[in-house]
């Protein structure tokens, strides 16, 4: 099977979301991305949702398709182990994902001294290397004051890490930029990547920014309704919700059509002496568009809604759990070539994502489960030059760790 990044090496040491995110995205596409941790396991071994025995879904669902050495780092030799792996020679070597702390040994100076084209992508908090995660970042920059019901005054924060999932995918492009650059100079550097700065630029090129500075204004709550079109949730006949989509010419005629509202538009646009085919207009006038169509959703169960809709090439939606997505979604099972169903040791079977890129020409790397702690400390020492006896030694000085 082809890997597209087949050759590159990662030596990751992270924990949460944005790094390991980072270096699974990498590995989904065939670079061999080796995660270190302590010898009782990293960070986040145990963050929820877990299982009814303990074990981290969330580790394993970031952690797939790597590599796991277990090492003790506060000692000597473990820090010796650790910089032999990040410095390795090799055109495809010398790359290292972390959101640790980096001080001494492990700065980008330190390890700099053993390999002079070392890259080193560092996912910080802030820019000023402050402590932020997602759920700090995302009340900082504003969104929370506009999320929620309308007319409500409570800042509502978001289920989404959304910061955490972009700056992990910002952090691999930059990985394979800067591989890029030192395969053409020969020259390695540290990439310092700051979680709040990725909220702020996604801030600015959504408008928000300008239209704070601009504007004079600040966004109000909207509930689930779409800024600056048409965009709304209804409730069916049985008590199920869908969302409806009119953002272009054609999603807004098609909606009409399907709901047979087409003179009751024109008599509404006609008395708001507005143009309803301009989504701004939509935006303005949301709830009295809204009261025209509640009925069609109202009177129908949502079975009747889902042929009416998808019959007419509306833009829509059915509200899901969680759960009910997993169980009804199509696109979520064995049907969407990405997934797998896998065994994840200490787990159990479930249904796994590979990469969500498909490359023309190129098979589908399959998806693989995250390692258990420590499971390739044997091979990992090995290819860095270890002999079988400084291995043993190793592992009964308890320096590092293996699966038992």
């Amino acid at each position: 099977m082809n890997r597209i990044l087949d050759g590159m090496r990662v030596v990751e040491g992270s924990a949460f979301v944005a790094a390991p995110l980072a270096g699974m995205t990498l590995a989904q596409m065939g670079a061999d991305v080796i995660r270190f941790d302590r010898l009782q396991g990293g960070l986040d071994a145990e963050r929820w949702p877990i299982t009814k025995s303990g074990k981290s879904l969330f580790w394993a669902g970031l952690n797939k398709g790597k590599r796991s050495l277990a090492v003790d780092m506060t000692t000597p030799q473990g820090r010796e182990i650790l910089t032999r792996l990040i410095c390795r020679p090799g055109e495809d070597a010398g790359i290292f994902l972390t959101n640790l702390r980096l001080r001494g040994w492990m700065s980008y100076e330190g390890l700099k001294q053993h390999r002079e084209d070392l890259i080193m992508m560092a996912v910080l908090g802030d820019r000023h290397g402050g402590p932020q995660v997602d759920y700090t970042v995302n009340p900082a920059v504003g969104f929370p004051t506009a999320t929620g019901p309308e007319g409500s005054t409570e800042p509502v924060g978001h289920a989404l890490p959304a910061w955490d999932c972009i700056t992990g995918q910002q952090a691999a492009m930059a990985i394979i930029a800067a591989d890029r650059h030192r395969r053409k100079t020969g020259k390695g550097q540290l990439i310092e990547l700051a979680l709040k700065d990725t909220a702020l630029a996604m801030l600015g090129n959504l408008g928000i920014i300008a239209e704070a500075s601009i504007n004079g204004s600040d966004r109000p709550k909207m509930g689930n309704s779409l800024f600056g079109a048409y965009a709304q949730d209804f409730v069916c006949q049985d008590g199920q919700r869908v969302m409806v989509v009119a953002l272009t010419d054609r999603q807004w005629r098609n909606l009409k059509a399907a709901t047979g509202t087409e003179a009751e538009m024109a008599d509404l646009s006609q008395r708001l002496d507005a143009d309803l085919d301009q989504e701004g207009e939509r935006f303005i006038h949301r709830h009295a568009i809204t009261a025209l169509l509640k009925p069609f959703f109202e009177a129908r169960t949502f079975s009747d809604i889902a042929t009416s809709l998808a019959g007419s090439d509306v833009t829509w939606s059915q509200y899901r759990t969680f759960k009910q997505a997993v169980e009804e979604d199509p696109d979520c099972s064995l049907d969407n070539p990405m997934f797998a169903m896998l065994n994840q040791p200490g787990i159990g079977s479930y249904l796994m994502p590979g990469s969500p890129i498909h490359f023309m020409g190129v098979d589908r790397l399959a998806p693989a489960p995250a390692p258990i702690l420590g499971e390739h400390t044997l091979e990992i020492l090995t290819e860095i030059g270890f002999s079988n006896t400084e291995i043993a030694s190793l592992h009964d000085t308890k320096i590092v760790a293996s699966p038992k």
